[in-house]
Formats: structure tokens, C-alpha cells, sequence
């Protein structure tokens, strides 16, 4: 299949730049931004503008295809090891706190008792997405109700990841015989567990229900390191992905989600989608040993969002929550106590919120960001932008 390809484009497998390629860290940190907007303003048409998930899963699919040169239970291994301990740091604080709060595990109705208990192991190994509760405490008090959800709600995201590192290798080598296939089924799968043709029930049909969704993507990373992209035409493979896009649309317009247009809740829609939005994002990555200059400006932030993505994904939403009460506090300063100013706080609290998570993100870098350069075997930094 790939022979037959470069014969057809003329085109010869393309040598990936020496370190880092900065167009995917540039993807990786739009990614990361995007899901930080997202998650504050939940606005359902930035899962249109620029699909993160998709694009995350598909970049660390490249990623794994790359590392699998190794033996590939030492790949396992290491991207195990790399995962776990800012998971552990994560759940050291926010256990206690959900279990101070008032959250009995023992009496949640969603673990079902003691038979429930084990589950919070995955907060140790995150097989399936680890339990908490859905609502805590009320609305008066510091944090809205529902905060739990807020700051335990993306961890679905390790899940994912973690059932996605397990299958690389078989999946990587069913895709090196037989591309196409294995390229397609992930959306195949997803429209049959994601549209209520065969309905799982539970975790588990979450876990396989997200594993089909982005399976697409993480296979297309696998096509962008093999080379595969690069070897299809570039207008069949940007015309090809245009008509899945458009199936998405076409999709959500007869089958909206509770928020509308949201892909979140529409996963055929966010499966095709996101393929489609990934598969011309990676054919036109020119693989950029350095930035541009019209981008070097830059090149710090972009540095530090790839150095610390695990911190960032696993604390945003937490933080996003702890913004809450700093707004505020904003009520109670002198010339905000009329109603004029108030109402102007109102109608800009999403803004103020979204200027001080910025701040309190890089608290969390800071304070638990060094977790990941130990999980790497690296030198402990605190603020690792490429700078001096």
C-alpha cells in the first residue's frame, strides 16, 4: 500500500526534523488554550473552530508510533511512568478535599458501597475515568455545587490515553499491513456505540465510546510519523476530508446535541469532525525545526505549554472553579458597590475569570509542574520555556 502510494505521488517518505518539530508543539499549545476557553465559557462552537481532543490524541499517536522503535513494553512502561505520578499529585489534593467536603464513598449511590471501593484505585491507574461526585455541598457556598465535576470531569482524558498507549502496538502493526482499514475503523466503530445502535452501558461504554471517537486521530498520528499523508495527493486528501467534515455538519444539523452544535455530546459528529480537521492539519505541517519569525514572540510560552501539557490539562478546571470565589471578592471593593458597577461585572465575570486562571495555572506549574520532569527521568525545573 505505501509503495504503491509513493509510485502514485512521486513523493518519498518525509525525514522528520531533528528535536522537536515546532508546528505539532504549536498545535499541541493551541490545543491546550482552546480547551482552557472551552471548559470557562463553554461555548459549543469552539469544538468547530479548532478540534483540541482530536488533535492532542492525534499528536500523541505520532508521538507513540515514534517511541515504538523500542521494545514495546519498555514504550509501555515509560509512557506509564510519565503518566502516573502528576495523576497521583492530582489526586492527593483533591481526595482530601472531596472527602472533607462531605463525599462518603461508601454511601455514593454511583459506586454502589463497599462493592464501589476498588474503583477509586483509579486514581492510582487510571483504567476507567476515577469516581467522584457530581455535586457537593450548595450553590451559597465558596464553590458552586458543583466544582467536583468541574476539576474531576477532564480525567476522562488519561483514560482514554492510558487504553490508547495499550493498543499502540497491536494497532500500529495492523495499520502498517492494512492502512485503510485500520485508518476507518474508529469511525465505523463510533457509528455504531455512538449513536444508539448498540448501546454499553456505564464506564465501559464511555471508555469504548472515546477510544472509537479519537481512534481516528491517533491513527492519523500514525500515518503523519509513517510518512502516509505525505504520500496521498495533497487535493484528494484535503478534498476527502472536507466531505467527511461536511458529513459532521450534516450530521449535527439532524441530530443536535443539548447544547446544539456542541461536538462534546454528538460523538459521530466529533469523530468526523475532528478526522477531518486533523487529517488537513497534519498534510500541510511543514515540520519546523524553529518557529517563524512572525511567531518567535512566541516561542516561550508555546515551550512551556509542551514542557508542562500534563499539568495544565489535569489542574485547568480546577482552577477555572477557584476563580469563582476571586471575582468575587471583586463585589465587596467600594466603587463596584453600586448597581451600575455591579451589573458591568456581571456582564464581563467570564472574562475576569478567564484572565485569572492564567495566573493560577502558573501557580500549579510552579507548585506540581517539576512531577513531570521526574516522571521523565529529567532534571527538576520549575519554569522550563527554553529560556537561559
Amino acid at each position: 500500500m505505501t509503495q504503491a502510494l509513493t509510485r502514485e505521488t512521486g513523493a518519498e517518505p518525509r525525514e522528520p526534523a531533528a528535536g522537536r518539530d515546532r508546528y505539532l508543539d504549536l498545535l499541541r499549545a493551541l490545543a491546550l488554550v482552546r480547551v482552557v476557553a472551552y471548559h470557562l465559557f463553554g461555548w459549543g462552537w469552539l469544538t468547530l473552530l479548532f478540534p483540541s481532543m482530536g488533535v492532542m490524541f492525534a499528536l500523541a499517536g505520532s508521538l507513540m508510533a515514534r517511541s515504538l522503535k523500542r521494545p514495546a513494553v519498555s514504550v509501555i512502561k515509560g509512557r506509564l511512568r510519565r503518566l502516573l505520578p502528576p495523576l497521583w499529585a492530582f489526586g492527593a489534593v483533591l481526595l482530601p478535599l472531596l472527602l472533607c467536603a462531605g463525599w462518603n464513598p461508601l454511601t455514593d449511590p454511583d459506586l454502589g458501597g463497599v462493592p464501589g471501593l476498588p474503583r477509586l484505585l483509579e486514581y492510582v491507574v487510571p483504567v476507567g475515568a476515577p469516581p467522584y461526585p457530581a455535586h457537593l455541598g450548595s450553590d451559597s457556598g465558596l464553590l458552586d455545587a458543583t466544582w467536583p465535576d468541574d476539576a474531576a470531569g477532564p480525567l476522562w482524558y488519561l483514560r482514554a490515553y492510558l487504553w490508547f498507549v495499550v493498543a499502540s502496538p497491536p494497532l500500529l502493526w495492523a495499520f502498517r499491513r492494512a492502512p485503510w482499514p485500520t485508518l476507518l475503523a474508529p469511525p465505523v466503530l463510533t457509528a455504531v456505540v455512538g449513536t444508539g445502535v448498540v448501546t454499553l452501558p456505564g464506564e465501559t461504554g464511555d471508555a469504548v465510546t472515546d477510544f472509537a471517537v479519537y481512534g481516528g486521530c491517533w491513527v492519523l498520528g500514525f500515518a503523519h510519523h509513517d510518512g502516509v499523508l505525505r504520500r496521498v495527493p495533497r487535493y484528494a486528501a484535503v478534498s476527502g476530508a472536507a466531505l467527511v467534515m461536511a458529513f459532521a455538519l450534516w450530521w449535527v444539523q439532524g441530530h443536535p446535541g443539548p447544547e446544539g452544535w456542541d461536538l462534546n455530546d454528538i460523538p459521530l459528529a466529533q469523530a468526523t469532525w475532528s478526522f477531518g480537521a486533523v487529517v488537513i492539519l497534519l498534510q500541510y505541517a511543514p515540520s519546523w525545526r524553529e518557529l517563524p519569525p512572525r511567531l518567535r514572540r512566541w516561542d516561550g510560552p508555546i515551550t512551556l505549554a509542551n514542557n508542562r501539557a500534563v499539568t495544565v490539562y489535569l489542574w485547568h478546571n480546577a482552577l477555572i472553579a477557584a476563580t469563582v470565589p476571586l471575582v468575587d471578592l471583586a463585589y465587596g471593593l467600594p466603587f463596584l458597590r453600586s448597581d451600575a458597577a455591579a451589573s458591568v461585572l456581571d456582564s464581563t465575570y467570564s472574562v475576569w475569570m478567564f484572565l485569572l486562571v492564567w495566573p493560577l495555572i502558573a501557580l500549579a506549574i510552579l507548585a506540581f509542574g517539576w512531577i513531570e520532569d521526574v516522571a521523565a527521568r529529567r532534571r527538576p525545573r520549575l519554569w522550563p520555556n527554553g529560556g537561559g
